[in-house]
């Protein structure tokens, strides 16, 4: 083998796994856009169970407040 076919073969080695390096970084890219979605989604939902929770407490202490000013 002449130099310049081993070079040829590192060079064609290389490519191949930088390529492979690029795949597996367009892989992990693509779950982390899917985990922030789910993140934002479950945010909501938190969001929405906080409110529902608070939303009847204050609904108990209205007519409490009401009662002690009468």
């Amino acid at each position: 083998m002449t130099q310049k076919s081993q070079h040829q073969a590192h060079l064609d080695s290389a490519v191949e796994q930088q390529n492979g390096l690029l795949n597996e970084v367009q892989d992990l890219n693509n779950q982390v856009a899917a985990k922030r979605e789910i993140i934002l989604k479950v945010q909501g939902v938190i969001e929405y169970l906080q409110q529902v929770i608070a939303a009847p407490e204050e609904q108990t202490t209205l007519p409490e407040t009401k009662k002690a000013k009468s």
